[in-house]
């Protein structure tokens, strides 16, 4: 086997674990601050798990693409790859809609959400944690020309996008009792999660056609 085709297999397999990961650390944080987003009434919060798990299926999404990586013939893999890329782009706007369903209803009817010591600390540990895993994605993606990868990797971006926003809305209600924050943060997150979901597709059809 040529060095090439070792490289590839050992990055496929990092991506592979990467995926994992992914999948194992946004299930356990997205069910935390789901459970403390309710007891808050934090829509950020709560939509910061739902993204937890959005992003559990974008890694569920690329273990599918990666757990034959290598044993497929070069049509097959280009076909599961450009699946992957479609998949991965759909669950952007997924999480957009329902972000923006509840951010609204929060403005409208003024339901005002508990201050949450524990769900900035979610933030926090999140802003440590994916920003490395952002990089290894991305990284790891660009090695092996995947475009489902690098986008599944800027999934991981945009939780970091919303880990900040979600630390901003929380602590203005913790420290100010502004709690206009948390739904406003709400509606800034679904604009990057169209504009990301957007690129990604438009990304795709472009290298296709």
């Amino acid at each position: 086997m040529s060095t090439n085709a070792n490289l590839a297999l050992k990055l496929g397999r990092r991506a592979l674990l990467l995926s994992y990961f992914t999948v194992a650390y946004n299930v356990v944080e997205g069910v935390v601050s789901i459970l403390t987003g309710a007891l808050a009434g934090s829509i950020a919060l709560i939509g910061f798990g739902l993204d937890s798990f959005v992003e559990s299926l974008s890694g569920g999404v690329m273990i599918w693409r990666f757990r034959k990586h290598g044993k497929l013939s070069k049509e097959e893999e280009e076909s599961i790859e450009r699946k992957a890329t479609k998949l991965v782009g759909y669950t952007f706007f997924i999480l957009a809609v329902y972000i923006l369903y509840e951010s609204i209803s929060k403005l409208v009817f003024q339901e005002t959400p508990s201050p949450s010591l524990f769900g900035m600390i979610i933030a926090i540990v999140s802003l440590v944690v994916m920003p490395i895993l952002f990089y290894q994605k991305y990284k790891t993606g660009k090695a092996l020309g995947s475009r489902s990868l690098v986008a599944d990797s800027k999934e991981t971006l945009a939780c970091i996008f919303l880990g900040f926003a979600l630390l901003i809305g929380l602590g203005a209600n913790y420290l100010f009792g502004f709690w206009q924050a948390d739904p406003i943060v709400g509606l800034i997150v679904v604009i990057l999660l169209v504009r990301e979901g957007y690129e990604t597709l438009r990304e795709e059809e472009l290298d296709t056609d």
